[in-house]
């Protein structure tokens, strides 16, 4: 209950204390839209990456083969959409009871120079005890957005924390327990409970069919 309270709060100060950044901020990611709807079948869609987690080691796609992963790209300065996406996946894992064992929620950054292990450590802290913040070099961080079809581009801008923002792609992806693509969702789209209904009949489906 504290965990929600929390992740409440950081939602609500996020969007009032960035009202003068916000509008700039979502008129960039309209020029590059995410997918609008639920998307399910094949794409050209891996999750494949190397990587350093929140805690300092290394990881590659194979550290969570077995379980769907719940993907989204963000960065820790983010203004505003990155902290009500996870906000919005902190509740959604809440939601899905015992079955978050067979869920690895990653929040990969698109931003290495500022997103360092500690940063990321105390970022995704803040929304859920199960998230997990992966950060590179900015070689690595490009490959993993290549293979997830991810946007994203540095902006100038005076207001923002040195001087700059990142634009990019809000996008949820759920990959299966084999890394594929199973679908990709928008955090304005569905509430949590659809969310968290939409990834427990695909496990349940997966169990069923193993």
């Amino acid at each position: 209950m504290q965990q929600r309270r929390l992740r409440t709060a950081i939602w609500t100060v996020a969007i009032l204390a960035n009202l003068g950044m916000v509008g700039a901020y979502l008129w960039i990611n309209s020029s590059n839209p995410p997918p609008y709807a639920v998307t399910s079948g094949e794409a050209d869609v891996r999750s494949e990456f190397s990587l350093t987690d929140h805690t300092g080691r290394g990881v590659t796609e194979l550290d969570y083969s077995g379980r769907w992963q719940l993907v989204t790209f963000g960065f820790t300065y983010c203004p505003d959409i990155c902290p009500t996406t996870l906000a919005f996946v902190g509740t959604t894992l809440d939601l899905l009871g015992p079955e978050v064992e067979n869920v690895a929620p990653l929040f990969i950054s698109i931003d290495p120079e500022r997103d360092t292990v500690e940063n990321m450590a105390e970022y995704v802290a803040a929304f859920h005890p199960r998230l997990i913040g992966l950060t590179g070099s900015p070689a690595q961080i490009a490959a993993a957005a290549e293979e997830f079809k991810v946007y994203f581009e540095k902006l100038e801008n005076d207001a923002a924390p040195d001087g700059y923002l990142m634009a990019h792609t809000g996008a949820i992806y759920l990959m299966r327990p084999d890394g594929s693509f199973e679908a990709v969702f928008r955090e304005r789209d569905q509430d949590p409970e659809r969310l968290a209904e939409e990834i427990l009949v695909r496990i349940e489906r997966e169990r069923g069919s193993g």
